[in-house]
């Protein structure tokens, strides 16, 4: 379980495909301190599991299912990456509730000047943007955000200055690949949903339907 704050940016060292999945090494000089073998640690967004501690360089198993379903087999030696260690119990939940499961790969498609911020175009699938709400949390590359407008087939985010010097979303351009994870209390509010009307295909969530069944007001 993680919060979406990066603790660190940090630099593949390598990526080793194969047959059954990859070998992913990341020099990770802060959060090599903390974590042990065995350990999770949010990668792009996705949870992946320590299997090799080499001084500041953490080693990662990366499954073909994991290479199917994130943007991870793309990584080259020298891209950076966002990283979080798993939440603990004492620690501040000062993001969302991220379980590391990426849902979808999006893409960045357009970034603007806001100011001294920037607003963030995402193209995602339309059962993905059905499980957001304005205002709501999301999960981009590992990075809790705030939804700020919702499209048909994309959402919008508003990145500051400290996100954008400490993360990858500062320096990445469209149209480059994104992990996505929606809120799990979306998720799980959509599929009770769609218990309660057997037959009935949804593609996400209304307003309308959190009222009929008195989640909202």
């Amino acid at each position: 379980m993680f919060t979406g704050l990066v603790v660190e940016l940090g630099t593949v060292a390598a990526l080793k495909l194969s047959s059954s999945g990859a070998k992913l090494s990341v020099s990770a000089p802060e959060v090599s301190k903390g974590v042990v073998l065995g350990g999770s640690v949010s990668v792009n967004g996705a949870c992946l599991t320590v299997t090799a501690i080499n001084g500041q360089t953490l080693e990662f198993d990366i499954s073909a299912e994991t290479l199917r379903s994130t943007s991870l087999g793309g990584l080259k030696p020298g891209d950076r990456v966002n990283l979080e260690p798993a939440l603990r119990a004492q620690d501040s939940l000062g993001g969302h509730i991220v379980s590391g499961h990426v849902d979808v790969v999006g893409s960045i498609r357009s970034k603007t000047r806001a100011g001294d911020a920037w607003k963030v175009e995402i193209k995602a699938s339309a059962g993905f943007v059905g499980l957001l709400v304005q205002k709501g949390s999301v999960t981009v590359d590992g990075i809790s955000l705030t939804v700020v407008d919702l499209l048909e087939d994309a959402f919008t985010v508003v990145i500051i200055p400290h996100t954008a010097r400490n993360t990858t979303i500062g320096f990445k351009e469209p149209p480059s690949p994104v992990n996505l994870e929606a809120d799990i209390i979306g998720k799980y509010v959509a599929r009770f949903l769609e218990r309660m009307q057997p037959g009935q295909r949804k593609s996400g969530i209304t307003m309308e339907s959190l009222r009929d069944f008195g989640f909202i007001s």
